[in-house]
């Protein structure tokens, strides 16, 4: 082992060592089912923001984005952030101060399928259905987590791909199954700042490198539609693929997934005071807008390097992995640089182990306190519960490895397509339930099961079809998915009064 090597090893080792120790340091706080997957409703704003936007940021932050920049330009991921960055800043200011509010007013709710169970009053089949949901797409999603730590130990060491990533997945399972939510979430925020300084060396150094940013700009500026708003680099042809506004707004449609979003919607069912709410959203949207925009920043600058041969040539190594490449250069300049180099990798580990954990105890929850109490009926204590609960992530966790298996595996389209199943099928039911008092049980089961439906119909028989109808599935299967539930609810018994009566009150509850 190199020098480099050596020391990037340090970083790595050091910072999942902080981890593990963050995860048995909460171990102690999390005894009951409430601790394990809300934290107590305790989180302060700042926790709250950042660890809400380090487990949205998943490993395509660090891998994801930046290499689609390096590929195609900037008009993929600028359409992209954008309707991100839309997305976070609405869905904190409408959704999340409501939703603090109606979760505690819902019987104290401590999951997502437990706030439609009781907002409707119907316990098994929405319970049944939503815990279904989030099992069949937090797997996969978990599991594109597990497949960028392979690549990434892979990629750097020469680590077999298998062995790392089963590393990396055992060092998320046990912080997350030992300290459960207050864990994930005081991760979550450390994580968040080691992913800002990761950006920020990678960027100030790329630029270093090449000569300044009127050479990053140079290099890429005669590649046709590179720097373009309305068309994209292709390569093969080196030729511009033009985005029509329907391409546009199909990519806009990003921001509609987070409305749906389990881990992100527990950090704001989680704070501590629903006053600090707009605090954390300008925190939160600040970070979201800065740090994407350096990811597609670094793609370019990646580009460039390529181009003054600092880096392989375009196309010769995998794009997701630019940032390693980037950070394989820096730690050849000694063992100092080698030490920063580490703490680079370490932020995409952070992305990908930010998200992965909050997910993690998603599905979790969704198995102990949804199927097996509310479903099934069976009633354990605490105690029991609790360690049910750490179990189940062990068990999802090997679901997720098994489904990793495969090195080839992209991660921005499987994050992508999961990322579409919780818009669609929990989206439009979280804001009907929050905003509307017409709406029903019978609307929110056909919402998410017709949204489900589309997201699948829509990416594997629709779309391929190509032409006006190759959008992202997110898109059509949310506007569906908004139909069945306003169609149904009116076809259907309106809600009892009591329900009514709950719903009014929870704009001015003080909770």
């Amino acid at each position: 082992m190199t020098t480099s090597q050596i020391g990037i090893l340090i970083s790595i080792i050091v910072y999942m060592g902080a981890m593990l120790v963050i995860g048995f340091y909460f171990s102690k706080k999390s005894n009951t089912t409430h601790d394990f997957y809300l934290g107590g409703r305790k989180l302060g704003p700042f926790v709250t923001a950042m660890s809400a936007e380090a487990s949205d940021m998943s490993s395509y932050l660090l891998m994801g984005l930046p290499g689609l920049a390096y590929l195609t330009g900037v008009c993929d991921t600028f359409w992209t952030i954008a309707g991100l960055a839309l997305g976070t800043y609405v869905n904190w200011l409408i959704v999340a101060k409501r939703l603090r509010k109606y979760t505690v007013i819902c019987n104290n709710s401590i999951t997502i399928p437990d706030f439609f169970a009781n907002r409707y009053r119907d316990k098994k089949v929405l319970k049944c259905v939503s815990a279904m949901i989030i099992i069949i797409f937090f797997v996969p999603y978990t599991a594109s987590g597990f497949a960028a730590c392979g690549k990434l130990f892979n990629s750097l060491f020469g680590i077999n791909y298998m062995t790392a990533m089963i590393i990396s997945a055992i060092v998320i399972i046990a912080y997350t199954s030992l300290g459960g939510f207050l864990a994930a979430s005081t991760t979550d925020f450390i994580q968040s700042i080691i992913m800002t300084v990761a950006l920020a060396i990678v960027v100030f150094y790329g630029i270093d490198s090449v000569g300044g940013m009127d050479q990053v700009i140079a290099n890429a500026k005669d590649l046709p539609g590179y720097f373009s708003f309305n068309s994209s680099y292709n390569a093969a042809t080196n030729s511009a693929n033009q985005y029509g506004i329907i391409t546009i707004i199909s990519t806009l449609a990003w921001g509609l997934g987070y409305f749906g979003m389990p881990h992100i919607l527990l950090r704001f069912m989680a704070i501590d005071d629903p006053e600090n709410v707009k605090l954390s959203r300008r925190i939160a949207s600040t970070w979201v807008v800065i740090s994407m925009a350096a990811a597609i920043l670094i793609g370019i600058i990646g580009f460039s390097m390529s181009t003054e041969g600092i880096l392989g040539a375009y196309g010769s190594f995998d794009s997701e992995t630019i940032i390693v490449q980037i950070s394989t250069v820096i730690s050849k300049h000694g063992f100092i640089f080698a030490i920063v180099a580490g703490i680079i990798l370490a932020g995409i580990l952070a992305s990908t182990m930010s998200t992965s954990d909050s997910q993690l105890l998603a599905a979790s929850s969704s198995v102990t306190e949804n199927m097996l109490d509310g479903v099934f009926g069976i009633k354990l204590s605490e105690k029991k519960k609790v360690v049910v609960a750490r179990a189940t992530v062990i068990v999802i966790s090997i679901i997720a490895i098994f489904l990793a298996s495969n090195p080839k595996s992209n991660v921005f389209q499987i994050v992508s397509f999961a990322w579409a199943g919780f818009g669609a099928t929990f989206g439009p039911v979280m804001l009907f339930a929050l905003f509307w008092k017409r709406s029903n049980k019978y609307g929110a089961i056909a919402g998410m099961l017709s949204g489900g439906i589309m997201i699948f119909l829509w990416k594997y028989v629709v779309r391929p079809l190509g032409g006006a109808l190759d959008i992202y599935e997110l898109l059509p299967a949310f506007i569906v998915a908004c139909i069945f539930i306003v169609v149904v609810s009116l076809l259907t018994p309106a809600p009892e009064k009591e329900i009514v009566e709950e719903f009014e009150s929870v704009k001015t509850a003080q909770v």
